[in-house]
């Protein structure tokens, strides 16, 4: 049983492409880099926020962007010149799986940072709407990858702050989670993958791309089975950094510079960093001057609950607008 796909001028199931293997290999090594210095930070080792913030965010979210583009064009590599339910069914039954397993574990382990819609869970999410999409022309699906992009910096409503719409991403308060990738706006670099390789179809790309990289390499085997990876490295790597702590336990970190670090993290979800630094610095200087900040380190109070530390985060932020 097969379902067609667009018109995309190719009449026969394109050849593999090493390169994309290897492309996968490549990103999984990338993020195999980021989750380690997650952990690194997990265990001490970075001061808390480090990896959400400045170029490590930036990195990672170039990471989950290539993940999501590869992932759109073997959509339609696989779409051309139809799909085979089977085969799609089973792939998309092995993401939904995987995806619901690392709910599961870091529910049990992380319970205050619950991956409810990360990577895996996006990438099966794009593949079913993804299938809108196999008859459109490329450039089409092309804008439309570029509006989903573009869509959070003006449809964000407190409608879609329900937990129920969290995955749409479209809520005005961004919720916790370890892994964030909801469907809006990353759904983008999925569509946008999806098509440039239905233009690069349409012109006959796929055979001359096919001859560069027989797919051989360990970095393409890698690839080929990156799910199997996704699932298994975390847990190698947080064993190594846990490892680590235990023979080489890390300094105990600043807690000034752990608090700026943590609050810009925070705050340039929605605001400028310009603005996030000079709030963070008014806080905290704020805080310091009424001896709220050890206490509020501590525990001993907490900021959601504090009147004089809302007073403070109000008066600052009016202060930088």
């Amino acid at each position: 049983m097969a379902i067609s796909a667009n018109e995309n001028g190719a009449s026969a199931r394109p050849p593999r492409i090493g390169l994309l293997d290897t492309a996968r290999g490549i990103a999984l090594i990338a993020m195999a880099t980021y989750h380690f210095t997650w952990d690194m930070e997990f265990m001490g080792y970075l001061a808390r926020g480090t990896a959400e913030a400045g170029w490590l965010k930036i990195y990672a979210r170039a990471i989950a962007s290539t993940f999501l583009f590869l992932a759109g064009v073997g959509l339609m590599l696989a779409g051309t010149p139809s799909i085979r339910r089977q085969a799609y069914l089973r792939r998309l039954g092995m993401i939904v799986s995987a995806a619901a397993l690392i709910t599961a574990a870091t529910a049990i382990a992380m319970p205050q940072g619950t991956i409810f819609f990360g990577i895996l869970h996006s990438i099966a999410a794009a593949s079913v709407i993804g299938l809108l999409f196999l008859r459109m022309p490329g450039i089409i699906t092309i804008a439309a990858g570029i509006a989903a992009v573009i869509a959070p910096l003006y449809l964000r409503s407190p409608f879609f702050d329900t937990p129920w719409l969290w995955w749409v991403g479209l809520s005005q308060t961004v919720p916790r989670s370890n892994d964030y990738v909801p469907v809006l706006p990353w759904i983008g670099p999925f569509l946008i993958g999806m098509g440039v390789s239905s233009i690069a179809l349409k012109r006959r790309w796929a055979e001359w791309l096919a001859k560069f990289g027989t797919g051989t390499t360990l970095l393409a085997k890698a690839g080929r089975h990156s799910l199997a990876i996704y699932l298994i490295h975390q847990p190698i790597l947080i064993a190594i950094a846990y490892a680590l702590s235990v023979a080489f336990p890390p300094a105990k970190p600043d807690p000034v510079q752990t608090y700026l670090q943590q609050c810009q993290s925070s705050c340039v979800v929605q605001e400028g960093e310009a603005l996030c630094r000079s709030f963070c610095r008014c806080t905290l200087e704020r805080l310091q001057g009424e001896n709220l900040f050890t206490p509020l380190q501590s525990g001993a109070i907490q900021a959601d609950k504090d009147e004089r530390v809302q007073r403070i985060a109000m008066e600052c932020s009016t202060e930088g607008q």
